[in-house]
């Protein structure tokens, strides 16, 4: 350690083997990041929850904005914790949410609850394990009542492949109430194939999918993050306007024919042929060790 240099709080997790660090933002007072096996997976503004830093989360953010009434609570379940950037956003801005948060790495809740206490008045319950095994095991008095689902899943720096099939998004499906949007972050490169492979994998499930991203990654022209989002009745034109003005730009959505063309012959992930996230290259997402 050099002189004058600071030890972040970190931990070695005990499941996957990789080390989360929380760094402080050298830019943004109060803020800070945490970053698993070399790989930024959240960033958090403690003194203002509801600022969102990385394109993709703010896409996301977009989606819940648009979710009943501005302001008004609602039920939401989030697979995929690391440091509970959405649930705080989603408390920030709508005060009285009941959430459920989904992680297998326990002692990264704890090192993220000391190091980053989150609200004690939010509703909000975490619970320990896979998310696909939890999934299957929330109470039924969720069914159909969740406006807000949110698949954000990594180990490292990819998606394992059990939360990527047919029947794992099958087991949300039930979830969602009639407004209800699923989210779902996925990485991918040039080609696109594990993205479409995906968007498949959802409109073989739900009735109505979009996606959003950065034009360039829908291009395939660089490795990026792509959200889709998934509902059982359509989604408003109204809705699509309002993501694209909100970006961050430049901002696309892909909806309607061009989805359609997005996913013209690709193959449904299932249980038997799903496989896990491409792996960037270490200096798509990674930082310095």
């Amino acid at each position: 350690m050099s002189r004058g240099e600071q030890k972040h709080p970190s931990i070695t997790l005990k499941s996957s083997g990789f080390t989360a660090v929380i760094e402080p933002d050298r830019f943004t007072p109060g803020a800070f990041q945490l970053v698993v096996d070399g790989t930024p997976q959240s960033h958090v503004n403690l003194e203002n929850p509801a600022e969102l830093f990385f394109e993709y989360i703010q896409r996301i953010g977009h989606v819940i904005d648009l979710i009943g009434d501005p302001g008004e609570p609602i039920t939401a379940v989030h697979l995929g914790a690391g440091a509970l950037t959405l649930p705080r956003y989603v408390e920030a801005t709508r005060p009285g949410s009941r959430q459920q948060v989904v992680e297998l790495e326990s002692d990264l809740i704890d090192l993220v609850r000391a190091e980053l206490p989150w609200d004690k008045r939010a509703q909000l319950r975490v619970r320990h394990g896979d998310a696909r095994e939890v999934l299957g095991k929330l109470p039924s008095g969720l069914t159909g009542t969740v406006d807000l689902v949110v698949v954000d899943i990594f180990s490292g720096a990819r998606t394992p492949a059990h939360v990527t099939s047919r029947e794992f998004y099958q087991l949300s499906a039930p979830l969602l109430s009639q407004r209800g949007a699923l989210a779902v972050n996925v990485a991918d490169g040039p080609g696109l194939a594990f993205a479409r492979s995906q968007a498949a994998t959802l409109s073989a499930v739900f009735p109505h999918v979009i996606g959003l991203a950065e034009t360039q990654v829908l291009k395939g022209r660089r490795f990026g993050n792509i959200v889709f989002v998934a509902a059982q009745t359509p989604i408003e034109l109204a809705w699509v306007q309002r993501l694209l003005a909100g970006g961050p730009h430049p901002a696309k959505v892909v909806e309607g024919n061009e989805f359609s063309q997005f996913i013209s012959g690709a193959a449904v992930a299932t249980d038997a042929t799903a496989t896990p996230s491409p792996l960037p290259g270490r200096t798509v997402f990674q930082v310095g060790q």
